[in-house]
């Protein structure tokens, strides 16, 4: 199996509001930059759709090393979060709807594809790549404001 590394983020301006996404993949000596955005969305959203977006790259199954500033999105993979609102119909345990299941549906079906290990990094901080990603994200936002 392929080993990729993706790094991913999300950033919305209000919540909700214009929102973008950045990821880059990195594959040996090669390296990808990827970003897009949304005129309304929730920072969320963008967080998911960035790690979407890379993986649905991959054009084979990969085994994949995804870091992400996101808590969410981390846990919720790491800790079966995820896995458990889907078998309860996008409910979570406190009984309350889970937000995002068309986004989750689809990236749950891309980690039956890839083998995903997550890695949570601390967001604005000293790890150039998720800096990067923030650079791509702000920047979709920012094409997007009214």
């Amino acid at each position: 199996m392929k080993q990729v590394t993706i790094y991913t983020d999300g950033a919305c301006s209000g919540n909700p509001g214009p929102g973008g996404w950045g990821a880059i993949l990195r594959y040996g000596p090669h390296e990808k930059e990827i970003s897009g955005g949304e005129a309304h969305t929730t920072n969320n959203r963008m967080e998911l759709t960035g790690v979407i977006s890379a993986l649905k790259l991959l054009k084979e199954p990969c085994e994949v090393e995804l870091y992400s500033d996101s808590k969410y999105v981390i846990d919720a993979l790491e800790k079966g979060w995820a896995r458990g609102w889907q078998k309860r119909g996008w409910v979570k345990s406190d009984k309350k709807p889970a937000l995002n299941p068309d986004l989750w549906e689809e990236l749950l079906k891309l980690c039956d594809i890839h083998t995903v290990h997550t890695h949570w990094v601390k967001g604005h901080a000293d790890n150039p790549y998720n800096n990067r990603c923030d650079e791509l994200a702000v920047a979709e936002w920012q094409k997007r404001k009214g």
